[in-house]
C-alpha cells in the first residue's frame, strides 16, 4: 500500500481527468463532487458514482451494472479491478458508453 498522500493524489488526478473529459463532451450530463464522491448523472437519468475509500486505499465505482472496487497497480499505472483484473480507464470508457451512451475519452 502507498502512503495516504500518494493515494489522495492518485484519486484526485483521476477525478480531475474525468471532470475534464466530461467537460469536453457535447452532452447535457451533469456531475458534482463533494465528500470524496464524484457523481455523474446521464441524460437518461442513470448515474455513475466514483468514491474514495481511504481505509483500504481503493477507488470504488457504482454503475447500473454493479459495484466495482479498484486498487492502484504501479506496473500498469492505472487502477485495477480487484475482482477480475480489468483496468479502470478502459472500464470507465465502456461503462460510460453502455450506461449513458457517451463517447467518453480520457484527455
Amino acid at each position: 500500500m502507498s502512503d495516504n498522500s500518494t493515494y489522495d493524489e492518485r484519486v484526485e488526478a483521476v477525478y480531475t481527468a474525468i471532470e475534464e473529459a466530461l467537460d469536453a463532451l457535447d452532452s447535457d450530463l451533469d456531475y458534482e463532487t463533494g465528500g470524496g464522491v464524484l457523481n455523474v448523472t446521464f441524460e437518461n437519468g442513470t448515474s455513475m458514482v466514483f468514491s474514495r475509500q481511504p481505509p483500504v486505499q481503493q477507488l470504488w465505482l457504482a454503475t447500473r451494472s454493479g459495484g466495482y472496487h479498484f486498487e492502484f497497480d504501479e506496473t500498469a499505472g492505472d487502477w485495477r479491478n480487484t475482482r477480475d483484473g480489468t483496468l479502470f480507464r478502459p472500464f470507465v470508457v465502456l461503462e460510460m458508453q453502455t450506461q449513458g451512451g457517451v463517447e467518453f475519452r480520457w484527455l
